[in-house]
């Protein structure tokens, strides 16, 4: 089984330490610099923002993490340092070379990522200034000051941890994660940085980050955009001291597992805080052909703008819901789609149920934590999706977003 500690986040594993701090780039004067470091060579890997415009941070790490020995992750948020030119790109590769000179080792070893307004120059002399007292304060202590220094609209840091028996040796993995709005699958503005112990080569980390990932991360929406800067990149230490884990070896699932507890941890925290949130609707799909299929599905319905406000509202619109089903590009039929509220009941047979169901199922659009659950009777697969409403307070925050970072 696997058990879980209350605190620790990035720095749970052994062998990293972290910190963060303000360093000029926020004009809020919030931390804005954040490091992960670990004390020995990792093993690395790392998925990406699948948006055809992507940050020099996003290319620069994409080219390194099929390196081995990385040592550190430097994260600045208040600027993507996108769509600079070729200057994002030379900034981006200074503060590397800057981080690597004070842990004297080779730059390539260094990853990289960044957060927040796109199209504005970075502030390179306050963070070459600020990157000494980053590296030098680093300590396992400070998890939680990398958590919050990676933040931007975020209103509550996100952390979490997990440890089990792998390889005979206790394992620990550990997260943290920003990304309240721009979030959709293929990774979107999500920051994820994980960091564990095991002994793991490259190959079973990047099949454990890539799983977890498929089932949290990629299974949630909050306003159906992906951003130029979206990473996930997990780092092992192996100072477990387990037997190696492949993704072929009989230790993987307990490794993935804890992988994923620790994503699945991080993704509930990160829709509880999207962007203007009330409502936090779970999307279940049964009966599809293939998971394949009810993930587009739900995908669907968790995208569409209509069915997202209709939340907000608290209104009982489920002719918005089937719309959304015939609009996801899988073949469906009408009379033998199921839609429930809760426990309720509202479609049957792709007929409504009348409005005393309607009515009750007001009741459950009340609360805080929605289950949307449609059974479409054409197979046996099904898949979860994670949304959230569309709320007032959505817009307010997007539309003077550059102006408060």
């Amino acid at each position: 089984m696997t058990r879980k500690k209350s605190e620790g986040g990035i720095t749970f594993p052994q062998g990293f330490s972290a910190n963060g701090l303000f360093s000029g780039v926020k004009k809020n004067g919030k931390p804005d610099l954040a490091l992960i470091l670990s004390g020995t060579e990792c093993v690395a890997a790392g998925i990406f923002t699948t948006n055809q415009i992507k940050a020099p941070a996003v290319k620069i790490s994409q080219r390194r993490v099929r390196s081995a020995g990385i040592r550190a992750i430097i994260i600045n948020s208040g600027n993507a340092n996108a769509c600079n030119g070729e200057q994002g790109e030379k900034d981006a590769l200074l503060i590397g070379e800057k981080v690597s000179h004070h842990l004297g080792c080779d730059p390539r070893r260094i990853l990289l990522a960044s957060t927040g307004v796109i199209g504005r120059p970075l502030n390179m002399e306050a963070i070459l200034a600020s990157i000494p007292k980053l590296v030098d304060e680093a300590s396992p202590l400070r998890h939680g000051a990398c958590a919050q220094a990676i933040m931007t609209t975020d209103t509550r840091s996100k952390s979490a941890q997990a440890e089990g028996m792998v390889g005979g040796k206790l394992v620990r993995v550990g997260g943290i994660a920003k990304g309240v709005g721009m979030i959709h699958p293929q990774m979107a503005t999500l920051l994820v940085f994980l960091t564990t112990d095991a002994r793991v080569d490259r190959e079973g980390l990047r099949n454990a980050l890539l799983q977890a990932s498929d089932r949290t991360f990629n299974a949630m929406s909050v306003d159906g955009d992906t951003s130029t800067n979206d990473t996930a990149i997990i780092l092992a230490s192996g100072l477990a001291g387990n037997s190696l884990v492949t993704k072929n070896s009989p230790d993987f699932p307990e490794f993935s597992s804890l992988v994923q507890s620790v994503c699945g941890s991080l993704r509930d925290q990160l829709i509880r805080d999207a962007e203007g949130v009330t409502k936090v609707i779970r999307i279940k799909i049964s009966g599809a052909r293939s998971r394949g299929e009810a993930r587009k599905v739900a995908q669907s319905i968790a995208r569409s703008m209509l069915v997202k406000a209709a939340f907000f509202g608290e209104d009982v619109n489920w002719g918005r819901i089937m719309v959304a089903i015939g609009n996801s590009g899988v073949r469906v039929f009408e009379d033998r789609i199921d839609i429930f509220m809760g426990e309720v009941g509202l479609v049957h047979k792709g007929t409504g149920l009348g409005m005393l169901q309607e009515e009750k199922a007001l009741e459950v659009m009340k609360g805080k934590e929605i289950t949307l659950r449609v059974m479409l009777g054409v197979g046996s697969m099904e898949a979860e999706y994670w949304t959230t409403d569309l709320s007032v307070g959505y817009v307010r925050i997007n539309a003077g977003y550059k102006g408060r970072t």
